[in-house]
């Protein structure tokens, strides 16, 4: 595993400016062999359980996105268009389909979602991303991502609930939306201009709706962390429901 070394430490406040904390993706269409129906055999008497071969609530132009050789999907599902609140569930694709994980309550930027992320709109942005780079300001849990472990991860403030931020970049995952891949979380480059915004992470929840990014407890952003590999190319794929269902 690849650590990054230490970068100089940012300002709490410029990351909560622009996202939570990063380049827009280009994926390859999705392998048609995955929406074939796979066919077996059962045992006499036996009901055979199939895994599903589209991941479950995506429609065709969102499955679409999936990239062929992502083996790890991590589902982000919002609750509504303008909802705060979502679920993350990671899956896990084998020869015979995706198999889901368990379902973790997530928060989602104040305003709920966009299929166009601005700056400072408040909104989540939808789509497919891959996930390359992690970090944080505790140490690398043991993750096979690269890790950039310091205090550029410091939050400071309150949220829009009036809750604390302290501790909420603990642990981050980079979401490649406008930022450049194989880099740490921290690097500012923004491919598609800042106007588009950027610093989407997934990180460990303060227990209120974020500015963009996605956020779970910490102890499900550790077995994330624990769970995820390069080798298996993840993704996220998030939205609200409904536009997840296109």
């Amino acid at each position: 595993m690849i650590t990054h070394k230490p970068r100089v430490a940012l300002l709490a406040a410029s990351l909560l400016l622009t996202g939570c904390g990063g380049g827009a993706v280009a994926v390859p269409d999705h392998d048609p062999a995955a929406t074939r129906p796979t066919t077996s055999t059962p045992l006499p008497g036996v009901a055979l359980e199939v895994a599903p071969q589209q991941l479950p609530g995506l429609g065709p132009e969102t499955g679409a996105k999936v990239p062929s050789e992502a083996r790890q999907a991590v589902v982000v599902t919002g609750r509504g268009r303008n909802s705060a609140q979502s679920t993350v569930v990671l899956y896990q694709r084998s020869d015979v389909g995706w198999e889901a994980g368990d379902s973790w309550p997530a928060h989602n930027a104040l305003r709920g979602w966009t299929d166009h992320h601005r700056a400072g709109d408040l909104r989540s942005p939808i789509g497919v991303f891959t996930l390359t780079d992690a970090g944080g300001l505790l140490g690398d849990p043991g993750t096979k991502l690269p890790y950039d472990h310091g205090s550029g991860f410091t939050a400071t403030g309150t949220g829009f609930e009036g809750e604390s931020l302290a501790g909420s970049f603990e642990y981050v995952i980079a979401v490649n939306y406008n930022r450049r891949p194989g880099t740490t979380p921290l690097d500012w480059t923004r491919p598609l201009g800042a106007g588009r915004g950027g610093g989407i992470w997934l990180h460990v929840d303060h227990d209120g709706p974020t500015q963009g990014c996605v956020s779970i407890a910490r102890e499900h952003m550790k077995e994330l962390l624990l769970a995820l590999d390069p080798d298996r190319h993840p993704v996220v794929v998030m939205g609200d429901a409904e536009s997840l269902a296109r």
